[in-house]
């Protein structure tokens, strides 16, 4: 390629240069050699006799322009070519936009809390239409034999609630002991260290029995059906049961759901023995109280109607458990990190509900005189 292919200087005595040719994308390169390379400073243009001209040619006309010092609107060109250009000389005058103000403090903590408002609405109406749609497919199945999967719902009451055994009882032992201990520490300046007997067996005949294996199926078994129906999700396996005709409801949520409607209640009679045990074997070996007196005033002290109280809201604590946990199993978006996050959440969420749920029937039945 030469010059006189781009640039033909006719020798005027103004200087001024006439640009032909072919100014598009496959001649860019080398149309900045030749005008690097090219005669002196013009003193105007003529690109009337441009052939072709894309946004790549014009931006190079605009910038080689610039550095000779020449203005863009004296340079004579056809009209579609001064249109493109103008376009292209638009785009490289824009400014960027300006930062937004830095917002205040206090909107961005209403801003917050109105959007932790709003995720907090949306799940609790996920979560109740998932109630609605276990609770039928629950009704519809009883009436069809072929649908239980007693296998399954074994299994699963081996994994929630056997296994769980040992860690339920250590813990509850353990709590047992400390609220013992605490009593006696106020107790013992009244001189009444013996009412700590009346405090371990209420703690955990209405509250702690219950609360505590609550808690600890929300960390260990929410968790572990998240991950499960997770991990289906993101295999795809439950568009594959689909594809068979199978309702995954039944297959993964139900029996899950009756395990721990199952084993939660049996796993809070357990808390609550090892709780007694704890406060036992500090009122007998740290307060010096008989065990035959232990013994006696726990059975004066424990009534039916604690009992019931504490034990009644397992099968809710079972319910709101199980359902968070398949829930945001199958709210998992098919990735390793949904799986973590849908776990982590499923863990926040049944242990939340849990520990309100059981305020608000502490209250309700202290008000009722229960």
């Amino acid at each position: 390629m030469k010059n006189s292919d781009w640039i033909q200087v006719p020798g005027e005595p103004n200087g001024r240069w006439r640009l032909c040719g072919d100014w598009r994308l496959p001649s860019v390169t080398l149309l900045r050699q030749v005008l690097e390379a090219g005669p002196d400073r013009p003193q105007g243009l003529d690109a009337t006799a441009i052939e072709a001209m894309d946004a790549a040619g014009a931006f190079v006309l605009l910038r080689w322009t610039q550095r000779c010092g020449l203005d863009a609107d004296e340079i004579e060109l056809r009209d579609e070519h001064r249109r493109l250009l103008e376009t292209v000389r638009r785009g490289l005058e824009m400014e960027e936009p300006p930062e937004p103000p830095a917002e205040s403090l206090w909107r961005s903590a209403l801003g917050g809390l109105g959007r932790s408002v709003l995720a907090l609405q949306a799940n609790s109406a996920r979560l109740l239409g998932f109630l609605g749609l276990v609770l039928t497919t629950l009704l519809t199945s009883m009436g069809r034999p072929r649908q239980w999967r007693v296998t399954a719902t074994v299994h699963h009451m081996q994994q929630s609630g056997l296994a769980a055994l040992p860690l339920v009882s250590l813990l509850s032992f353990l709590v047992g002991a400390v609220v013992a201990f605490l009593g006696a520490t106020v107790l013992r300046d009244f001189g009444a260290e013996l009412f700590v007997v009346d405090l371990t067996t209420y703690a955990f005949l209405r509250e702690f029995g219950v609360l505590l294996t609550a808690i600890l199926l929300a960390g260990r078994t929410a968790s572990a059906f998240t991950a499960q129906i997770g991990t289906m999700k993101s295999r795809e396996e439950i568009d594959a049961i689909r594809t068979l005709g199978q309702d995954p409801i039944v297959l993964l949520v139900l029996p899950r759901l009756l395990a721990l409607l199952i084993m939660l209640p049996l796993l809070s009679v357990v808390a609550t023995l090892a709780g007694l045990l704890g406060g036992l074997a500090v009122a007998v070996w740290s307060l010096g109280i008989p065990l035959e007196l232990y013994i006696s005033r726990v059975q004066e002290t424990a009534k039916l109607s604690h009992y019931l109280t504490g034990l009644v809201k397992a099968p809710v604590f079972a319910m709101v458990i199980a359902l968070v946990g398949c829930l945001e199993g199958f709210k998992v978006a098919g990735t390793a990190q949904s799986v973590g996050e849908r776990t982590t959440s499923a863990v926040v969420q049944s242990i939340s509900l849990v520990i309100i749920i059981d305020a608000l029937a502490a209250v309700f039945f202290m008000e009722m005189g229960w």
